[in-house]
């Protein structure tokens, strides 16, 4: 006799959310008593529920975004960290763009669409209208509405629509010169030295001098050029070129640069000056041969900037005394750790500033040259000619030094030369690639130094890192999220009470800032950097440790003991006085 089969469950039902508050419930960015209270307040006025959950802060405005996005299965863009093509731009005005709502960031010829950034997509007459006014399939996006107004004033504003249409007919020439085989370099030449091309470089340029930016990267992609800058320590898309024009954008830098046009099989390095609206910086120029071309990344330094003082970097408290105390010594080694960008040559400008005299001889090898300061013997470094660090130092000793200046120890020969010029009684200042300040000396011992003479050179080690300051001017205060508060207390010990004492402030009634949301459009979140730090003083317990060989966690909880503030703990101190957010420590000293 057969057995009959087993009953077969239903199917689960899963609900689809039916409304932004479902959406972010289910990501547990709102609870559903908040949701009750919104509903409930909403019914006795005009607004809507996501205006009220934005008015009472419950989550942020790129959450909210982000819900709605996923609501109604249309793409988010975070615009941003995108950049826009000037074609796209050229399409639709800049008057049309605000009154919409929308920014155009990118345009297919091939398949017959514009891209648009919109606060809302759903504006069915936004999206009809800038149909109509292309000629082209609308591909919408969620984007922050304040995001999406800044972005319209920057990306406008360094619109480059007529002259990059020029740059591409004169490229479409180049191109056909080369099928007809006639003189292509002089055609190449004309086509260069004409308006479009350079009026892109210098809009490139001068964008980069008003934001701030520390380093321009030009990238050939598949189908495009990007063109980001590093703005306080960040890299971000600004702009987006043809990739067709390319090649003359490449060639009107390597020109100013005075390098090898048509050399593109290796990389090349040079540098070149230029001036916008009074301020001269000097360009020091990268070319590197990619898959799809040649990438360009320009340094940007400032030639009339000034060196900040020790406090303006962020050195406070003990640890700047500690500083302090070390210069004071005329003999000894003072390492400056960190990762590339961390700000550390900086640092040693400003300590230099600090002892430069017109009793004491300081001579500088770096490479390059950031500052040019005053009564300072400065000597960059040019490996082709055989000038290193270490075939430097050797000239150095013999040039009657005081102090010595070492833009980075990255070898047991210069490392060695340290050592002995700090025994012989000079000050010798450099940097060296470690995440913390006790990790330098295990790093030296590495480079064969010996512990003895490592113990009796050693005065001060200090580690650092660079966050974004808050824009002061538009920053709001906020309470923080127990688990946030419960994790300050914890990282800071005993610091949290005394930071409370020194500043009158309630343990349990911690306040502390961020961004305001609905700043002007041109102003950003973050304007400024500011340094954390942690300073080791080389005690007679550190020396021991040192002669034993022990690791730089040893040495740290040693350093600790005597009184040394860990970088995050100097971070969080930022945080609490207003200067950073906790994001921005924990991006840059979660290590």
């Amino acid at each position: 006799m057969q057995q009959a089969a087993p009953p077969v469950p239903a199917p689960s039902v899963v609900s689809s959310p039916q409304s932004v508050a479902d959406v972010l419930v289910a990501k547990g960015l709102i609870t559903q008593e908040q949701i009750n209270q919104v509903t409930l307040e909403q019914a006795g006025t005009s607004k809507t529920i996501p205006q009220i959950i934005l008015e009472k802060q419950l989550v942020s405005e790129e959450d909210l975004t982000r819900a709605k996005s996923e609501l109604n299965n249309i793409p988010f863009i975070d615009i941003a960290q995108t950049g826009a093509s000037p074609e796209s731009l050229s399409l639709i005005q800049e008057s049309v763009a605000r009154r919409y709502h929308l920014m155009p960031f990118t345009h297919d010829k091939a398949a017959g669409t514009i891209s648009l950034a919109m606060s809302d997509p759903l504006d069915m007459t936004a999206i009809d209208f800038a149909r109509q006014k292309t000629g082209l399939e609308i591909i919408p996006f969620y984007a922050v509405p304040s995001e999406l107004e800044r972005s319209l004033t920057e990306r406008y504003a360094q619109s480059l629509s007529s002259e990059v249409s020029q740059a591409l007919e004169e490229s479409t020439q180049v191109r056909k010169a080369k099928t007809q085989e006639s003189d292509l370099s002089q055609l190449q030449g004309q086509t260069l030295r004409q308006a479009p091309v350079t009026k892109i470089i210098d809009t490139v340029l001068s964008f980069a001098m008003k934001a701030g930016s520390s380093d321009i990267h030009i990238e050939p992609q598949e189908a495009r050029t990007r063109v980001r800058y590093r703005i306080d320590g960040i890299l971000q898309e600004k702009l987006i070129l043809p990739k067709s024009v390319h090649d003359a954008v490449v060639s009107r830098v390597k020109i100013l640069s005075n390098l090898k046009i048509d050399e593109k099989r290796i990389p090349q390095d040079g540098r070149f000056n230029f001036v916008a609206n009074s301020e001269e910086v000097d360009l020091r120029v990268s070319t590197l041969p990619t898959v799809h071309g040649e990438k360009i990344v320009m340094r940007l330094l400032k030639k009339n900037s000034t060196v900040p003082t020790m406090e303006e970097l962020g050195l406070r408290g003990i640890a700047l005394q500690h500083l302090k105390d070390a210069i004071k010594v005329p003999r000894g080694i003072i390492l400056v750790t960190g990762p590339t960008g961390s700000g550390k040559t900086t640092t040693l400008y400003s300590i230099l500033h600090q002892v430069n005299k017109p009793s004491v001889n300081i001579v500088t090898l770096e490479d390059p040259v950031e500052y040019q300061m005053i009564g300072v013997n400065q000597v960059q470094t040019n490996p082709q000619a055989g000038l290193t660090f270490a075939s430097g130092m050797r000239s150095f000793l013999r040039q009657d030094p005081n102090i010595i200046m070492v833009g980075e120890i990255r070898d047991n020969e210069t490392a060695d030369l340290a050592i002995q010029a700090s025994l012989t009684g000079h000050l010798v200042f450099s940097t060296l690639h470690t995440n913390s300040a006790a990790g330098a000396l295990p790093r030296l011992l590495d480079m064969k130094a010996e512990p003895f003479l490592l113990a009796s050179s050693m005065t001060l080690t200090m580690g650092q890192r660079i966050t974004r300051k808050i824009n002061t001017e538009f920053r709001e205060e906020y309470k923080p999220e127990p688990a946030v508060l419960e994790d300050i207390k914890t990282v800071l010990g005993g610091y949290f009470d005394l930071w409370c004492k020194q500043n009158k402030k309630d343990p349990n009634n911690i306040t502390l800032f961020r961004p305001k949301a609905d700043r002007p459009p041109t102003e950003p979140e973050y304007k400024g950097r500011v340094g954390i730090f942690e300073v080791m003083p080389i005690s007679e317990e550190i020396r021991k440790l040192i002669l034993e060989r022990r690791p730089g966690g040893e040495l740290e909880r040693q350093a600790m003991s005597e009184g040394m503030m860990q970088m995050k703990q100097d971070g969080y101190i930022k945080v609490l006085n207003g200067e950073t957010t906790i994001e921005e420590v924990l991006r840059v000293a979660e290590i």
